[in-house]
């Protein structure tokens, strides 16, 4: 929510001032190398119960040597191998890549407080944490370029060293509070002080690290070389090759911070999260049939919804994002970035965010499940497509110019998802659970976006974009009409008390025991919407039904047509009730503390997804027109897709 509440003063920032792309880029460099590879390693269940946390933190700690090495090496090639701007055009550059190394150093000092708080799923305190800071680094910057515009690269940097110390702030400040309280010791958290969070030897202990998480941690650091390459690949073709112009390159960042909105807001925190997810509910190295069947049964389960979901969503986005393109850039930057290759970089990066969700998701699977043997094998793979990827960008945009990088990133995105596929397709060859069925779309919906796109193309050809205002909004109703689709007639619903909506609210945020937490969110999201009581009995734990259809009046559905976004509403709606009761399975099986926040988080989202659809009149895609439907019976709409 707060990375769209400050989007718009990033458009703001981005008018009033010429920044240079050279310093993020220095940034993202140095923490990904610094850190990504101790994340991956420290976050999965690679030592199994009995490792200690006494050698993870001090193996963390070992980020902060690495990050002032990386520092020292990076401010040394921005500031004398690559073409140093003119002073006169943008001045303070020197400075400037100082304090963004500085910035990159700083957040890794709040590494091992990261990780001890992602194991333990402290899921409010990573998103105050990034939105506290986000606001003071956007405030900072707006305050200083409104009455310090002269300042130029002075600003960006201050703002985003204050960015990474506020991080380090309120982890520190969080975990001051939280060691030694009483919340601390009727969870069992394995620190009890703040020494704890320092590197020390332990008493009785040998080694100071664990060697299989370091064996491991070098395994993927050798990857991280490869796929920040494969991540950031364009930017460094573009930093150190001049291929493109600086007017090309500036239209380029631009496009692709527009384009990557759904990537950086959505889909990178479901990658994040449930790369956690599978790390913890599979054994690394072990096929199928050596692992317990109820936590493959959950992996499998959890995949399959997570493909359905990113899918749907990527679909629509390539859709839509054809006929809007124009008018998206046209409403953000004017004629300059619309007259000129600006909306076709934009179609093309539409469709490569379909690539990019389908691939977030298998890759956080593949990740969680290899070997370290099979963790080194696919360098080999990353090294080929490293390899091939900077020769496609070189190559492809002396022939396209700035679409080759997105031709380039889609050729290397599709050969990522197929390597993950295959690997998927193996890992559960010998099992009864086929997640990949998640990348099957029904025939329904193809119809329906393909109908969408062809009307939404004849009225951008029509109606867009330089008619004035009023043919504009035409454009706009048009695709609204084909994303929202239409209901028709009346439907008989009974009525909920504000009063009722409330108490159930505020019931579901007091917490409880983990076992009876999903029959207690059933319940209240029932009360809710008792309008479809057999919405809640499509939702399956296992092959049992979850819960039967009980009294109530029926809803009494007529004829109507279903949008696009119908569809998605009554699937996203299973998804997350779905994954709770996999959670839920899960907590019985014996992990229930480190799985109680994120059970509560998806029964907040179930809970929050009743009451929209009840406002919004939406549920009777989920239900019969019958009024003498069978108990226990249930809608396939939205595991058709």
């Amino acid at each position: 929510m707060f990375r769209v509440l400050t989007f718009p003063e990033c458009i703001y920032l981005a008018v009033c001032v010429q920044r240079t792309d050279r310093l993020t880029l220095l940034y993202s460099t140095l923490v990904f190398l610094s850190r990504e590879a101790f994340r991956r390693a420290c976050l999965s269940g690679v030592s199994g119960k009995n490792h200690s946390w006494r050698q993870v933190i001090n193996l963390l700690w070992l980020t902060l040597p690495l990050g002032a090495l990386w520092a020292a090496l990076l401010i040394c090639v921005w500031l004398w191998l690559l073409e140093v701007p003119d002073p006169q055009t943008i001045p303070y550059y020197g400075p400037a890549v100082v304090l963004f190394a500085l910035s990159g150093v700083q957040e890794l000092l709040a590494e091992p407080l990261w990780v001890l708080a992602q194991a333990h799923m402290f899921v409010r305190m990573k998103v105050v944490a990034e939105s506290l800071a986000m606001i003071a680094k956007c405030s900072i910057t707006v305050v200083m370029v409104m009455f310090a515009r002269e300042w130029g690269l002075y600003i960006f940097s201050a703002a985003h060293l204050v960015y990474t110390g506020f991080l380090v702030l309120c982890y520190a400040v969080y975990f001051i509070r939280f060691l030694g309280s009483k919340e601390a010791e009727e969870k069992g958290f394995p620190l009890h002080s703040v020494k704890d969070l320092l590197p020390r030897r332990a008493k009785g202990e040998v080694p100071l690290v664990d060697w299989s998480l370091a064996q491991l941690t070098w395994s993927f650091f050798k990857q991280s070389f490869l796929k920040q390459i494969l991540t950031e690949g364009e930017r460094y073709v573009m930093t150190f090759f001049n291929v493109l112009s600086f007017g090309d390159q500036g239209v380029y960042d631009i496009v692709n911070n527009l384009g990557s909105m759904v990537a950086r807001f959505i889909f990178l925190p479901i990658e994040e999260s449930f790369y956690i997810f599978f790390a913890k509910v599979l054994e690394r190295g072990r096929d199928v049939k050596s692992q317990k069947q109820e936590d493959v049964a959950i992996a499998a389960e959890v995949l399959e919804c997570l493909l359905k979901l990113v899918l749907v969503v990527g679909l629509i986005i390539s859709v839509f994002g054809y006929a809007y393109s124009h008018l998206a850039l046209d409403l953000y930057g004017g004629s300059l970035l619309s007259s000129g290759a600006g909306p076709t970089l934009l179609r093309f990066y539409s469709s490569y965010v379909l690539l990019l969700a389908v691939n977030g998701v298998t890759e956080c699977f593949v990740f969680a499940a290899m070997s370290q043997r099979e963790v080194d094998k696919y360098n080999l793979v990353m090294l080929a497509l490293s390899l091939s990827f900077l020769f496609l960008s070189y190559t492809l945009t002396w022939w396209a110019g700035s679409v080759g990088f997105i031709l380039a990133n889609c050729l290397n995105m599709g050969l990522r998802i197929l390597h993950s596929v295959l690997y998927i397709h193996r890992y559960f060859l010998s099992s009864q659970w086929k997640p990949l069925r998640g990348l099957l779309p029904s025939p329904l919906l193809l119809l329906a976006l393909a109908v969408s796109a062809v009307v939404t193309a004849l009225s951008e050809g029509v109606f867009c974009c330089d008619s004035g205002w009023l043919l504009r909004l035409v454009h706009i109703s048009v695709g609204a009409a084909c994303l929202l689709g239409q209901e028709e007639d009346e439907m008989q619903r009974p009525e909920v008390s504000e009063e009722d909506l409330t108490e159930t609210i505020n019931k579901l945020g007091r917490s409880g025991p983990a076992k009876s937490k999903t029959t207690e969110v059933m319940q209240e999201c029932e009360k809710v919407g008792k309008a479809a009581p057999s919405v809640f009995s499509g939702a399956r734990s296992g092959t049992e039904t979850v819960l039967n259809a009980r009294s109530g009046p029926p809803i009494i559905r007529k004829k109507q047509r279903l949008g696009v976004v119908e569809q998605l509403v009554d699937f996203l709606y299973l998804l997350p009730l779905h994954i709770l009761f996999s959670l839920n399975t899960a907590q019985q099986a014996g992990w229930s503390q480190q799985l109680d926040s994120a059970n509560t988080t998806i029964g907040a989202m179930v809970l929050s997804s009743a009451l929209w659809r009840y406002v919004k009149h939406s549920m009777s895609s989920m239900c019969t027109s019958s009024t003498n439907r069978t108990p226990g019976t249930s809608s396939a709409t939205p595991w058709s897709m």
